[in-house]
């Protein structure tokens, strides 16, 4: 967690919520948003849902101002779909983007104490793994792939924070503007890890609130063995280029910069 400071109210807010396959649960989660933070608004990115997502998503528009829809040709990864919302909430003057699952497992119930710490910070990260924290319904194989891979990041990365591959999260537009979102090339899950290098690079503040994590009850999960290995071979990439940095720092302090020459530490 990094060093906080005042940033202000957020008056304007989005969330950004991803679909692909998730009729059933769309109507669920947007009537829990609506009800637990009635001052957002909601914008639904559909990637083309084969299974008319789109089309529920339009009737929920219709239904309410503060819910709109982006359309996407089809299905290009959690990273695009962000980025689009991304794009579309600074266009139009939104002061922070939150970022949501369709699936239920991001309670909205829970949204109001994210959005208080994002008072004093650029990113604020719903943590599952910090004091507090919780995850309902997985079976132990997959809590201990989750805490393992966030560690393998924190130590690989350097990042001062816990749960690096969560994905419930509030970003300030301000923040997702000054960030190099250039660098964040990842398609799947390692999207979050991308976009928190990013934001630690800038020199922004990220600070991490406990959540319960509920497992989705509707529908399949979109987590598959090529997100993990995309996540683990580029935080590997990143890691190594990450301590290669830091050792050419070392060496740059250790030589004089009259002389050329060593000196012990």
């Amino acid at each position: 967690m990094t060093e906080s400071s005042t940033r202000g109210a957020l008056r304007r807010i989005v969330v950004l919520i991803p679909t692909y396959n998730e009729r059933e649960n769309l109507p669920r989660i947007v009537s829990r948003v609506r009800a637990a933070v009635p001052a957002v608004d909601i914008l639904v990115l559909d990637d083309n849902s084969p299974d008319g997502t789109g089309a529920v998503a339009d009737d929920l528009a219709a239904a309410d101002a503060a819910v709109h829809v982006l359309h996407r040709a089809g299905k290009q990864g959690l990273g695009a779909a962000y980025k689009a919302g991304f794009a579309w909430a600074i266009e139009r003057g939104y002061d922070a983007a939150v970022e949501m699952d369709a699936d239920g497992s991001h309670q909205p119930e829970q949204l109001p104490s994210l959005l208080r710490a994002a008072e004093n910070a650029d990113l604020v990260i719903g943590a599952r793994w910090i004091k507090g924290g919780s995850v309902v319904n997985w079976p132990i194989h997959r809590k201990v792939l989750s805490v393992g891979a966030n560690i393998y990041t924190k130590v690989m990365l350097g990042l001062p924070v816990n749960d690096a591959t969560g994905g419930y999260r509030v970003y300030r537009t301000s923040a997702l503007q000054t960030m190099d979102l250039g660098s964040v090339s990842s398609a799947g899950y390692g999207f979050q890890v991308d976009m928190t290098v990013a934001l630690v690079r800038a020199g922004l503040v990220a600070v991490e609130v406990p959540i319960e994590f509920v497992e989705r009850e509707i529908g399949e999960s979109k987590m598959s063995g090529n997100i993990v290995s995309e996540a683990f071979v580029n935080v590997g990439k990143q890691g190594l280029a990450h301590r290669a940095g830091q050792l050419r720092g070392a060496a740059a302090r250790l030589r004089s910069p009259r002389e050329g020459r060593w000196h012990s530490a």
